[in-house]
């Protein structure tokens, strides 16, 4: 067994990791006269799951070997119709190595910005429960100066719930905002997740509403995207005339899709700016190998207050990139390496995206 924390910052030395901004890990000073800038990344982290029966969830893929020696175990896997999760969930072996491998590979590519300190906020999707996001908070991630982990469960059959890990205070509860889905039938919306909103209070004391979202994956009907859109702008249009937010996660509008269907014209670009159109350079954050297409499935969305009595915040020219700087993040062929049993290799399926925000 390996010491966590040290581990994780054994990793980042080894990296040589770019500096993503200047940002220290001290908590952001609140009510300053010249408030230092924020960063906020999003993370679709692939199946972060402890290797404990959650009770009520499908979770039996992500259990030591030993536990899945039985009948009433191999039967249930044998339900699983794509081949490749059937197997997975039969011969799997996610043991306490395993679930510290993961937790180390997530650790070092969070923390390859803000010079090994992380982004102030990260919104994080595919996360168990609450204590495995807690484990990766306080083993892992010690030195970036997190808060307590936000996260509530929700009704996601597999059990992968949104999550936010900030350095800003938070100000009001958080909540769980269930997504309605019309026309859609009870097996698909057993498989997706609500919007999770936390509000931030910002170093000039303005505060900062985010959402964390996971969006219907794309082998769902487009109108489910569409449902969870026009859910994600209305919890915009509530908020008061003086509130920036920000939106951020997995919204698994495929480039595809959106070329048909002009997804982000019709549903995100009448309320919010696409934080990634001002990435120069970048292709994607996700990769199909089966038509050799790239996707911006994650994508990080930015509103600034319509009026404040404080600063006006704004994206900072030139600072969105893809933090794929790690060397478990990227395979041979430069696409994103997802996290691999029985080597324990890669991270995630998903590379995480980042920008900052700062005051003009």
């Amino acid at each position: 067994m390996h010491r966590p924390v040290a581990l994780a910052a054994a990793v980042l030395t080894a990296l040589g990791l770019l500096a993503g901004c200047s940002q220290t890990t001290a908590p952001p000073e609140t009510g300053g006269s010249d408030p230092r800038p924020i960063s906020i990344m999003t993370f679709n982290v692939e199946n972060l799951f402890d290797n404990q029966d959650d009770p009520g969830k499908d979770d039996r893929t992500y259990f030591p070997l030993a536990m899945k020696q039985n009948a009433e175990h191999r039967a249930a896997c044998a339900e699983i119709e794509v081949e490749a999760w059937r197997t997975q969930c039969l011969d799997w072996d996610w043991n306490d190595d395993v679930v510290e491998r993961k937790l180390s590979v997530v650790a070092a590519a969070i923390l390859q910005v803000n010079d090994g300190a992380g982004p102030d906020i990260v919104a994080l999707q595919e996360v168990e429960n609450i204590h495995i996001l807690e484990r990766l908070r306080k083993e892992y991630l010690a030195e970036a100066g997190y808060r307590e982990g936000i996260l509530i469960d929700g009704n996601d059959l597999r059990g992968i719930d949104v999550a936010f890990l900030s350095r800003l205070p938070l100000v009001e509860a958080p909540a769980l905002h269930p997504i309605p889905f019309e026309d859609a039938d009870d097996r698909r919306v057993a498989d997706t997740r609500g919007i999770l909103e936390a509000t931030f209070r910002l170093p000039d004391g303005s505060l900062l509403t985010g959402y964390a979202v996971h969006f219907p994956a794309p082998f769902h009907p487009t109108e489910m995207r569409i449902s969870a859109y026009e859910a994600l702008n209305a919890l915009k249009a509530s908020l008061p005339a003086d509130r920036a937010a920000f939106a951020a996660g997995d919204f698994n509008t495929t480039s595809a899709e959106d070329a048909e269907r002009s997804m982000l014209e019709r549903f995100v670009k009448p309320h919010w700016t696409v934080v990634h159109e001002h990435c120069a350079g970048c292709r994607g954050t996700s990769y199909y190998a089966r038509d050799d297409s790239w996707s911006f499935l994650d994508m990080l969305l930015w509103s600034p207050a319509e009026r404040s009595a404080h600063a006006t915040w704004r994206l900072r020219e030139n600072s969105v990139r893809i933090a794929n700087g790690t060397r478990d993040q990227v395979r041979d062929d430069g696409t994103p390496a997802r996290f691999e049993l029985p080597e324990g290799t890669g991270v995630s399926d998903h590379w995480p995206l980042v920008f900052i925000l700062e005051t003009e």
